[in-house]
Formats: C-alpha cells, sequence, structure tokens
C-alpha cells in the first residue's frame, strides 16, 4: 500500500474551500486554509449569537461568511472541509458528491498539513473509553520523557497541534467515528478500537457503517493494531484492514494473555507482544492497584494504552508511572463519598447502555440510578445482563419508562422507584429514595444509560446534582 504524503501550503493557493460548520473545529480550519491562499467561505447551520461572533472573527480576516445556510454549495468549490458532526446525508454533501467535490474533516485537513518531521500519531476510538484510555495513553508517554498531548475529540484541536509553534515527539489522539468516517487518507503509526457497541446509528444509518468507520483507524497502520479480545468485532476489523507490512495485531484482554496480547496475571498488567521471545517470556507492566478506579473496563483502557505506548517502544516502568499518575476526570466512575456506610459513585459520563453495563460490573450489590434520553436505544440486554447486581433502582428522566419495562421483563424482583418529575431537583429525591434502598456495604451508582439533556445542560451537570445531592444527605 502508499502511504499518503502531506501537502503542502502550495497546495491550497487559489483553491475555493467551503468550510462545513464553525465550532472548534471549523474555526481553526477555516484560518488555516486562508493562511495557506484559499479562498474560503463558511457555511453554518445555526444564527445564534455565538455564530455570529465567530463569524466576525473570521470576517475580519476577509472570509466569506454564511450563517443560516449550510445547506447550499457555495458556486466555485473544489473542496469541502466539514465539522465532524455533520451527517453524510446532508443536502449540502450530496451536492458536493454530484459535482465530484472531495469532502474532509478537520482531522484529514490536519494530517496533510502536518510537515515532513511530524509527530507519528498513536490513535485511539471505541464506543466507551476514548478519553481516559487517550489520557492514560499521554501520561505514560510523559513518563517515558517524551514531549505529547492528548488531542483530537478530546477537545484540543488537532489543528492546533499540528500547526502550533509546541513541538511533539509523539501525540495521544482520540478519535470518534464521525472523525474518522471523513478521514481518509489518515495512516496512524498504531491504533486501537477499544469495544463496539450501538451508538450514533442515526448518523452513520446502521450498525456496519458504524463499525467500518470505527475500522478506519486501522488502516495503514505501521506497527500495531490493537483489539479487544473480549469484542471480537475489533479484530474483525483488523483482519478487514490494510497494513504496512510487519504490522501486528496486538490484543489486550483482561485474562492471561497469549501470544502478542497484553492481560492480567494475579493482580499484575503483563506484556506479552513486545518483549524478545513472547512464545516463552512476558514483561509485568504495572499492578492493578496502578489503575485508578480499578475497574474492569477501567483495566481494559489501561491495558489499551498501555499496548500503544509500548508500540512506540515505552519502556515498562513508564508504563507503571504514567498509571500511576493518571487521574480520570470527573463523572467517571468517581467515588463522590461513604454515607452510612453505603458508597455513592457517579458515573454520569455512562451515557449509553455499553457504557453503563461496564460500570454495574464494577459493583455489587447496587441501587441504580438511571434515565435521561435514550436516543433510540433498547434496555433488555442491559438490565438483564446486570439484574443479579441490583439491590434497587430509581428512575429519572424522560425516557425512563424504556428502563422500568426492561426491569418488568428481566427483573421483576428488584424494587423500582419511578420518579414522574424531569426538573434538576428530581436528583435530590432520587439519591434519597436510593439510600432508603440501599444496606450497608451497597454501592449508589449513577450510571443513567442515557443522554442529560431533558433536564441538564450535560452530563457534567447532572453528575455534579448527583455530588450535590450526595454532600446534601450526607450532611
Amino acid at each position: 500500500m502508499t502511504s499518503s504524503v502531506p501537502s503542502g501550503p502550495s497546495e491550497f493557493q487559489g483553491k475555493h474551500v467551503t468550510v462545513a460548520g464553525l465550532g472548534v473545529s471549523g474555526l481553526p480550519a477555516a484560518k488555516a486554509l486562508h493562511a495557506r491562499g484559499a479562498i474560503v467561505t463558511a457555511v453554518n447551520d445555526g444564527d445564534d449569537a455565538r455564530a455570529r461572533e465567530q463569524a466576525a472573527e473570521l470576517e475580519a480576516l476577509g472570509i466569506t461568511v454564511r450563517l443560516g445556510d449550510g445547506a447550499t454549495l457555495p458556486e466555485g468549490t473544489e473542496l469541502i472541509v466539514t465539522a465532524p458532526g455533520w451527517q453524510p446525508g446532508k443536502p449540502l454533501f450530496r451536492a458536493a458528491e454530484e459535482a465530484g467535490v472531495p469532502v474532509w474533516g478537520d482531522v484529514e485537513l490536519a494530517w496533510r498539513l502536518r510537515g515532513p518531521d511530524a509527530a507519528p500519531w498513536l490513535a485511539v476510538t471505541g464506543t466507551n473509553g476514548k478519553t481516559t484510555t487517550v489520557q492514560m495513553l499521554a501520561s505514560i508517554l510523559k513518563a517515558a520523557g517524551l514531549r505529547t498531548a492528548a488531542v483530537g475529540n478530546i477537545g484540543v484541536s488537532l489543528l492546533d497541534a499540528v500547526l502550533g509553534d509546541e513541538q511533539y515527539d509523539v501525540l495521544a489522539v482520540e478519535l470518534s467515528s464521525y472523525q474518522l468516517h471523513w478521514a481518509p487518507s489518515l495512516r496512524a503509526h498504531s491504533g486501537a478500537v477499544l469495544n463496539l457497541a450501538p451508538d450514533h446509528l442515526d448518523w452513520h444509518g446502521s450498525m456496519d457503517a458504524y463499525a467500518a468507520d470505527k475500522g478506519r483507524i486501522y488502516e495503514g497502520n505501521k506497527v500495531a493494531c490493537v483489539y479487544n479480545v473480549a469484542d471480537p468485532r475489533t479484530e474483525d476489523l483488523v483482519r478487514e484492514a490494510d497494513v504496512e507490512e510487519g504490522c501486528r495485531a496486538v490484543g489486550f484482554t483482561l485474562q492471561a494473555p497469549a501470544v502478542s496480547q497484553l492481560g492480567v496475571v494475579d493482580g499484575i498488567l503483563v506484556d506479552r507482544a513486545f518483549v524478545e521471545n513472547r512464545q516463552k517470556n512476558a514483561q509485568e507492566l504495572a499492578e492493578v492497584s496502578d489503575v485508578d478506579p480499578p475497574a474492569p473496563h477501567n483495566i481494559a483502557n489501561a491495558l489499551a494504552a498501555a499496548a500503544l505506548a509500548r508500540s512506540y517502544g515505552v519502556p515498562a516502568q513508564a508504563v507503571r508511572d504514567g498509571l500511576r499518575a493518571f487521574k480520570p476526570d470527573a463523572h467517571r466512575i468517581a467515588h463522590v463519598a461513604d454515607v452510612d456506610g453505603v458508597a455513592y459513585v457517579d458515573d454520569s459520563k455512562a451515557t449509553n447502555t455499553h457504557a453503563a453495563e461496564a460500570s454495574l460490573a464494577a459493583y455489587e450489590p447496587i441501587v441504580w440510578i438511571a434515565g435521561g434520553l435514550a436516543k433510540g436505544a433498547e434496555f433488555d440486554e442491559l438490565v438483564a445482563n446486570s439484574a443479579k447486581r441490583l439491590r434497587g433502582v430509581v428512575l429519572i428522566g424522560a425516557d425512563r419508562a424504556l428502563i422500568r419495562e426492561a426491569l418488568a421483563r428481566h427483573a421483576p424482583e428488584v424494587p423500582v422507584v419511578d420518579l414522574d418529575r424531569t426538573d434538576t431537583g428530581a436528583m435530590l429525591q432520587a439519591v434519597t429514595e436510593a439510600k432508603r434502598l440501599a444496606q450497608q456495604g451497597d454501592t449508589v451508582l449513577l450510571a443513567p444509560a442515557c443522554a442529560s439533556m431533558d433536564m441538564f445542560t450535560n452530563y457534567n451537570q447532572r453528575g455534579d446534582a448527583f455530588a450535590a445531592a450526595v454532600r446534601e444527605l450526607g450532611a
């Protein structure tokens, strides 16, 4: 196969480029293209105060901006650079396809604008765990003395990282399925798909299309394609990928690792992939207790991060030191407090069924607080797999009836409190009801399996409300 060749500034000189969408990715894309001599038109569906502020910033540079009109292909467009969230079926992209106009995402643009000595990318995708894994990876790389940053779908624009003044040895890159869809020439040093579960199917159209976009992360990998042994679909994606000669499939597992895998033996994270004579040898990397928190799915994240770091030649001690130094973001299986012998855990980030099931698997017995916007999800498998762990359930949010019905089918003996209110004050009542159901030694777990926007601005606010309610309970 042939690797992509980063293009220089001259490629865009005088080229008519349409930037679709403003925001975190559109603004730097428009500026970067304009600085390289492109004739840029930015289009945006919205026309709110934030969009007008961003438009003014671009117009001051001489960039044409069309607000409230993201459907029409501007005349003369030779390339579209889109924000990752714009769906492929939008009229703008249908018009581009008919006109033979290519569409790139901001990740594709960043990849093509890399300099000849650019830092290689260690890339991570998956339905859940991406951010935590990328942050763990960055912590490990820093512990090895490497100049790095966690970038991509994590809040730091890849364009800013690639075009900024700071020099990096290697980048830890989080990529969403949206971003991968629009990045046809991306070729990472090594990539990982952590897991696959139904998500964003309204955007991709089908589970097969969603998985295929995730699998793009393996295309052209140079050293390692890291997959989840417990999720055979991730290994299937490795088999389907066109990689560079010598690139290996490397699995991670919570069990004892086979050859070319990382796994766990007697509470130790062990590498049998990046060692000499891996048929016989293994390298101890860290202890399970070095992972914060040591929940099963978080140990899996740590193993994936370790695999990518080891693919880049990072020594075992740096894996241990990096994991010890890592502290997870808020609202990810975060222990809030113990009240009367009951632990209260905030996993508000568990916004889909796959994430909630992983969270529920980490504790027993549980009083589960769940509900919100289901986004088309079904809950039967989640409830059936978690029923034996449940002491009780408190339901909140607009689509709580879907979870209640699944509980009636698969866990009819579990007591359920259904809170018929969707105001933000419902969280205090939910925590109070959970306390009533809990016994000493139990865990009250907020793992909603749903989005938060029916009651809260985002999952952060939902988690903050839970923590505040727990503190009030303790007081």
